[in-house]
Parts: C-alpha cells; sequence; structure tokens
C-alpha cells in the first residue's frame, strides 16, 4: 500500500516538474526570455496568480500559453491533490500510532 502511494507522490512530482520545465523551454525559446523570466513565468502561470509583469508577445507564445494553461492548470491541482492526501494520511497515521502507545501505556 505504501508503495503505490510513493509511486503516485513521485508521479506527481515528476509531472509538476515536467510541466513547468516543458513551460521554461519553450516560453525561453519562443519569447527570447532568461531562464529565470520563463521559469517565473511557468510558474506563476500554472499557479493562476498571473501577476502580469511578464506576458506572450506574439501569437505563438499565446496559443502556447492557452493550451499550457488549459493542461497545466488540470495537472498541477491533481498533482497538489495527490501529495495533499499523502501527506494528511501520513499525519492521520502517526495520531493514531500515539493515540493506540497512550491507550497502552494505561
Amino acid at each position: 500500500m505504501k508503495s503505490r502511494v510513493r509511486g503516485q507522490v513521485a508521479a506527481a512530482i515528476s509531472s509538476l516538474l515536467g510541466l513547468i520545465g516543458i513551460g521554461t523551454v519553450v516560453f525561453r525559446l519562443l519569447e527570447d526570455w532568461t531562464w529565470i523570466q520563463a521559469f517565473y513565468f511557468s510558474v506563476v502561470t500554472l499557479s493562476t496568480v498571473g501577476y502580469g509583469d511578464l506576458h506572450p508577445t506574439s501569437d505563438g507564445t499565446r496559443l502556447f500559453a492557452a493550451f499550457f494553461i488549459l493542461a497545466g492548470v488540470g495537472v498541477v491541482l491533481a498533482s497538489l491533490t495527490v501529495i495533499g492526501a499523502s501527506l494528511l494520511s501520513r499525519r492521520e497515521e502517526h495520531i493514531l500510532r500515539r493515540r493506540e502507545d497512550k491507550t497502552d501505556a494505561e
């Protein structure tokens, strides 16, 4: 059971990193931004923050950004759900173990 959850968390983290990596490379090439700017724009876009300090300037980049947002936001939400559920499950197990240990000690 734990190995399945670990696999899901690893897949979620890999998906997030892969998506950010793809966005960074594509925005770097299409907009001629620095690597930091492209990474920043990818993270801001996927997190739906959208500060507006950087924005696509060509139709190609706008088209990529539209599909990047549509696909990426879903992947980010699913990934964060898997990671969050795993963390909450571990915390719950820890609390239950402490409760059992306390009951056994009495």
